[in-house]
């Protein structure tokens, strides 16, 4: 009888022992507690490595910023900038095509957008530019050809008008909203307040209701008459607006439309592309791209006839040619 009294208390001691070990388990994050636990002890280096494959930075102020990095790690380097309100998503066929040809391909998701951080604060261009200046030095990025498209256009020119270009070779604006959109004494052929005065109120009204009409309408030239609407593609690009902040995309309609860029452009020192449609309804080219040309030293600008805001989709083999060349140049 004793005997088995104390096979039963065995018994009991491991079963407690195992729960517990389970429940101990189970409050690690799933990706620790999927590593045999003997690994980190072991290895503290390896460890470490693994933190650093993680796709996220965190910047001064606490924020994360999540980054795709494609390609071949001795690749040389092409970054890209996304729109408004977007994320890294928005660059996936130009990454896939450049990375394919050798290329390594870092895109970043701007704070409050996507997959990073929603902070109250700092939705602004110089606060864009540093994010950008962290994950580069993160990165230990160098000799990049920075592409911007839209407001990604924008965080690019005030990156280099920031940081300068020590970690840059080439810079491409494409459907960018540099010099300034806002009309102004200085840029009398801008857009009104009230136009942007409009985005807000439809914004704040019905924020998903906004974006389908954006996407459905003007982004693509989805409204123009005998236009090939694709439903995906306004399902990507309201998905993506979705994963937004809502006060970070609000702010982010200021970012884009009041900040005025001429000096920063005017210090760009490195081969620059500006690309833009003529028929772009977001960002019309008389405002943005014909007169950044003037302002870059150099620039190349290249206008694609009937083009839309959204020529990474719109005209993707055409872009995809370009950068590539470009990138080869």
């Amino acid at each position: 009888m004793h005997h088995d009294n104390t096979r039963v208390d065995h018994t009991r001691r491991a079963l407690l022992a195992g729960t517990a070990g389970m429940v101990a388990t189970a409050s690690l994050p799933l990706a620790t507690a999927l590593i045999p636990l003997s690994s980190h002890a072991a290895n503290p280096a390896a460890a470490t490595a693994e933190r650093k494959t993680m796709s996220y930075i965190t910047t001064k102020d606490g924020t994360q910023i999540y980054y795709k990095d494609w390609g071949p790690k001795d690749g040389r380097i092409v970054t890209f900038s996304h729109g408004w309100p977007l994320s890294a998503d928005a660059w996936e066929a130009q990454m896939f095509h450049l990375a394919s040809n050798g290329f390594r391909c870092i895109a970043h998701d701007r704070r409050g957008h996507g997959r990073s951080s929603q902070p109250w604060n700092g939705n602004e261009m110089d606060t864009y530019a540093d994010d950008l200046n962290e994950l580069f030095t993160a990165l230990d990025v160098k000799g990049a050809m920075m592409v911007g498209h839209s407001t990604g256009g924008g965080e690019v020119a005030r990156y280099i008008g920031r940081h300068g270009s020590k970690r840059v070779s080439k810079a491409v604006l494409m459907g960018a909203v540099p010099p300034i959109m806002l009309k102004s004494p200085n840029n009398p052929g801008g857009l009104g307040m009230e136009v942007f005065d409009g985005f807000r109120k439809a914004y704040l009204a019905d924020r998903a209701q906004f974006f389908l009409d954006v996407a459905s309408g003007p982004f693509f030239n989805f409204n123009r008459p005998g236009a090939k609407v694709s439903q995906g593609l306004i399902q990507s690009w309201y998905m993506q607006g979705m994963m937004s902040g809502h006060k970070n995309a609000y702010d982010c309609i200021k970012a884009f439309s009041e900040t005025d860029f001429t000096e920063d452009l005017k210090r760009f020192d490195v081969p620059t592309l500006i690309i833009h449609g003529d028929d772009d309804q977001i960002v019309p080219i008389q405002g943005s791209a014909l007169l950044s040309a003037k302002l870059v030293k150099g620039a190349e600008l290249k206008i694609y006839k009937g083009g839309s805001h959204s020529l990474g989709d719109t005209a993707k083999e055409q872009l995809n040619a370009d950068l590539l060349a470009f990138a080869r140049g």
